[in-house]
């Protein structure tokens, strides 16, 4: 639903072209992405699981389940791949209840309220730090 879903919170930017923009900039640092997409928590959890021995970092969106979900922060927790939480929005900014985050105390970053561009930090930042701790 990005862009069309209440564009003045969440941008104007489509899912794809957000895509669009991490393939870029993956290419430009040099590693591979691989990019998915769901509106199911178990579909979710599957994909973090399935990222064991596969995957050196995570980059996730987990939007209203930030929120919600303990199965979520334990399927991160378990494979225990450094991850960074993005947000559209700042979630601190928001309602009360948008302000926790059961996924933060498991990941090593948290990037909000930069639109689109929250991606793309999150991505940087993930990638330096997986750069800092392979040395």
């Amino acid at each position: 639903m990005l862009g069309k879903r209440e564009p003045t919170v969440y941008g104007s930017q489509t899912l794809q072209d957000i895509s669009n923009d991490l393939w870029i900039t993956a290419e430009k640092l040099g590693i591979s992405l691989d990019f998915f997409q769901s509106n199911h928590e178990g579909a979710l959890v599957d994909k973090i699981q399935s990222c064991l021995n596969l995957h050196q970092g995570i980059l996730i969106n987990p939007g209203a389940y930030t929120h919600t979900s303990v199965a979520i922060r334990d399927a991160v927790a378990a494979v225990a791949i450094p991850t960074v939480e993005v947000h559209l929005s700042n979630i601190h900014q928001r309602e009360t209840f948008r302000h926790h985050s059961y996924l933060a105390p498991v990941a090593v970053g948290q990037i909000s309220g930069f639109g689109a561009d929250s991606y793309r930090l999150g991505l940087e930042g993930l990638v330096a730090h997986l750069r800092r701790c392979s040395h």
